[in-house]
C-alpha cells in the first residue's frame, strides 16, 4: 500500500523573500521536491526576516548586501539583475516581508497543485532579477497568471485583515520553533524534527544528509 500525502514526512522550508542564499537554495529545493517526490512532501514557510520592527529600506543594509552577492552568485549559481542592483543603490525601496509572506499564504490557499516552492521561488525572481516591488500587490499578478490561478481572488485575499494575521502568527511561529537564520530546513515525521540545513547547502550535500535522515526515520518507525 503506497503511502498517502499525509503520511509522508514534511521537508519544511523556511525561507524569506528578502534572502539572498535562500534566493539561491530555492532551485537545490526545487529539485529535491522533483527527485524526493514519492518520498516526502514539501511545505513553505515565511520566516518573517524583516518585519515588524526589522522592517527597512534597502539603503540601511546595501553595503552588507553588495559584499555578500558575489559569494551567492558563486556558490549557488543564481544572479542578481541590473534592476535589483540600481533598486540597492537608490537606497529607497522599503523591505517588509509581510507582503511576500501575504502572497506566499494566500496561494499556498488557493493552490492544490503542490506549487508554492515554485511560486517562492518566482516571487525571488521578481525581486532579485527584475527589481520589481513586492510590496505592490499588482507584481503578483502575472506569477499568480502563470499557475493558472484566480488573481482577482488572489488579490482580494492578499487585502483581507484575515491575512495579515495568519501571516504575523506564521512569523511567530517560525520564531517559536528556534529559527535564527535563513534558510533553515527541518524535516519533519510525526513527533520529530531534524534539521537538516542552516544555510545554503549544495544539492548534492543536501540530498545526501536528507537521504541519511529519512533512512533513520524509517528505522525509527520500524519499516
Amino acid at each position: 500500500m503506497q503511502p498517502t500525502p499525509n503520511d509522508l514526512p514534511e521537508l519544511l522550508y523556511i525561507y524569506d523573500a528578502y534572502c539572498g542564499w535562500c534566493y539561491g537554495m530555492s532551485p537545490v529545493m526545487q529539485r529535491v521536491q522533483a527527485n524526493f517526490a514519492g518520498s516526502l512532501t514539501v511545505a513553505v514557510l515565511s520566516g518573517g526576516m524583516l518585519a515588524g520592527e526589522r522592517a527597512e529600506s534597502i539603503g540601511a543594509g546595501w553595503g552588507y548586501i553588495v559584499g555578500a552577492m558575489p559569494q551567492v552568485e558563486q556558490a549557488t549559481g543564481v544572479r542578481f539583475g541590473e534592476a535589483y542592483k540600481q533598486l540597492g543603490e537608490a537606497g529607497s525601496y522599503f523591505q517588509d516581508s509581510e507582503a511576500p509572506g501575504r502572497a506566499l499564504y494566500v496561494v499556498r490557499q488557493l493552490d492544490a497543485q503542490g506549487r508554492v516552492l515554485d511560486f517562492a521561488h518566482e516571487v525571488q525572481l521578481a525581486l532579485f532579477e527584475r527589481g520589481e516591488d513586492l510590496n505592490d500587490a499588482r507584481t503578483y499578478g502575472p506569477l499568480v497568471q502563470a499557475l493558472g490561478l484566480d488573481v482577482p481572488e488572489f488579490s482580494r485575499q492578499f487585502e483581507l485583515p484575515e491575512t495579515g494575521a495568519a501571516v504575523r502568527r506564521e512569523f511567530e511561529a517560525v520564531g517559536r520553533i528556534g529559527v535564527q537564520g535563513f534558510p533553515t530546513i527541518i524535516l519533519r515525521a510525526g513527533s520529530q524534527g531534524y534539521v537538516l540545513s542552516r544555510g545554503f547547502q549544495p544539492y548534492d550535500v543536501f540530498a545526501r544528509n536528507l537521504e541519511q535522515a529519512l533512512a533513520q526515520v524509517a528505522e525509527e518507525q520500524g519499516d
